[in-house]
């Protein structure tokens, strides 16, 4: 009686090289299945792309600092510090196009802005 373990749990010889005949059989098979499906097109896998981030942003002409203001189109730090000068002597904007009396701020630049800014409402308004 083999006292070795691997011995006694080992496959004859002709049983091992069936089983190996076996499993490359298997392997072969899998692998034409694998080619004959397509496998080794290089295809890319698909999904749905999720929308591109909109870069827009608005902001209350009323409330906004002078580094906000400074990053709508056509304004500069120089022009938005006169928006809030414009503010603190005559007290917040009635309506957008109030802002034309700000010295610097024409209807070109207005209207490149308009975007951006959010409709005054009556409240904000009122002193």
């Amino acid at each position: 009686m083999p006292t070795d373990v691997t011995s006694a749990a080992a496959l004859p010889i002709r049983s091992q090289r069936v089983l190996a005949a076996a499993i490359a059989a298997s392997l072969t098979g899998m692998a034409v299945w694998y080619v004959a499906q397509g496998g080794l097109a290089g295809w890319l896998v698909t999904h749905d792309a999720p929308p591109p981030a909109s870069g827009r942003f608005t902001l209350n002409v009323n409330d906004a600092g002078v580094d906000e203001l400074a990053v709508l189109p056509g304004l500069g730090p120089a022009t938005a510090q006169r928006i809030i000068d414009h503010r603190r002597e005559h007290g917040p904007f009635a309506t957008l196009d109030d802002l034309l009396d700000v010295p610097g701020i024409g209807p070109a630049t207005l209207e490149a802005m308009r975007p951006h800014l959010r409709p005054i409402r009556r409240r904000e308004a009122a002193p």
